[in-house]
C-alpha cells in the first residue's frame, strides 16, 4: 500500500474507534483527569500536609480493637444508634453525606493525607457521579448507606422505609461490591420502623453525629461544646456558594489537631 493510502486507512480506523467509544459524563471526565494523577498505593510526599493547609502532619491513629466490640449489636434485635464511639483513643471520625459534591482534588487530599473518611451516599443525589466515589474508595474512603431518595423516614410505612434502605444497599453492592453495615437516616431522624427496616436490610449500626462542620464553624449536639475522643463529625454539605469540600475539611482538621486529636476509621470501631 502507498504511504498516502496507509495514512488514510489509519485515520479511518481512528475515527471508527472514537465513534465506538462510550460517552463520558462531563463530571466523570473531570474526575478521570484527577484520577490519572492519583496513585492510590503510592507514598505521600513528606510535606504533603502543607499543601492542604495544615501546619503539621496528622498523627497516625492508634490501632483499633480487633475485632471491634459490638455488645449492643450482639444483644439487641435492632441496630444501636450512635453519635459517638465509647473509646479512650484520641480519635474522631469524619463523615460526609449525600454525594452532591464531587471535588476531584478531594480525592488527592484523602490519598495524600491517608485520611480515613466515611461517605454516606444517596443514590438520587449522586446521580451519574458514582465513578468519583469509586475513586475515593480506591484511595481508602469507605462507602455507606444514606437511602435511595433522601426522604424523612419517621412516619413512613415499613415497606417504604425498607425499600429506601435495601434499595440503596443493592445499588451500592452493584457499584462497589459491598453491602454496607452502617446507615445514616436522612436529616438524622428515625423511628422504630426505621430501625426494623435497617436491621432487615443488613445494617448493624445506625450512625448519627455529635458535631457538624458548617460554614460558620462547628456546631455540637448537647451542652459539651468541645471535640472529644470518639466524636462522630458530619462535614456538612455546602448549601450555598462557599469553600470547597477540601477547604472545609482542612479547616476541620486544624481544629482536630488543636484539640490534640487525630482521625480514625469509623468502621474499625463499630
Amino acid at each position: 500500500m502507498s504511504r498516502p493510502g496507509a495514512t488514510a486507512a489509519l485515520l479511518t480506523a481512528a475515527l471508527l474507534l472514537s465513534a465506538c467509544a462510550p460517552s463520558v459524563d462531563p463530571i466523570e471526565r473531570l474526575g478521570m483527569k484527577a484520577a490519572d494523577r492519583v496513585r492510590p498505593h503510592g507514598p505521600a510526599g513528606p510535606q504533603s500536609y502543607r499543601r492542604w493547609g495544615l501546619s503539621a502532619p496528622l498523627s497516625p491513629p492508634p490501632h483499633p480493637p480487633h475485632p471491634p466490640s459490638r455488645p449492643l449489636a450482639l444483644r439487641a434485635a435492632l441496630p444501636p444508634v450512635v453519635d459517638r464511639v465509647a473509646t479512650a483513643d484520641r480519635v474522631v471520625f469524619l463523615t460526609y453525606d449525600d454525594g452532591a459534591e464531587k471535588d476531584p482534588r478531594f480525592v488527592d487530599m484523602v490519598r495524600e493525607l491517608r485520611l480515613p473518611v466515611s461517605l454516606f451516599l444517596t443514590d438520587s443525589v449522586v446521580g451519574p457521579g458514582y465513578g468519583h466515589f469509586a475513586r475515593l474508595q480506591s484511595v481508602g474512603a469507605s462507602v455507606q448507606n444514606h437511602t435511595l431518595d433522601h426522604p424523612a423516614m419517621p412516619g413512613l410505612p415499613y415497606a417504604g422505609q425498607r425499600a429506601e434502605i435495601c434499595g440503596q444497599q443493592e445499588k451500592l453492592k452493584s457499584r462497589f461490591g459491598i453491602r454496607p453495615r452502617l446507615f445514616r437516616p436522612p436529616y438524622g431522624t428515625y423511628d422504630t420502623t426505621t430501625l426494623r427496616a435497617a436491621a432487615d436490610c443488613g445494617v448493624t449500626v445506625v450512625v448519627l453525629w455529635r458535631a457538624a462542620m458548617t460554614p460558620d464553624g462547628i456546631t455540637y449536639r448537647g451542652r459539651d461544646k468541645q471535640l472529644r475522643p470518639g466524636d462522630i463529625i458530619l462535614v456538612g454539605p455546602d448549601e450555598a456558594m462557599g469553600p470547597a469540600l477540601r477547604e472545609r475539611t482542612a479547616r476541620l482538621l486544624r481544629r482536630v489537631q488543636a484539640s490534640g486529636l487525630t482521625v480514625g476509621r469509623l468502621e474499625d470501631y463499630l
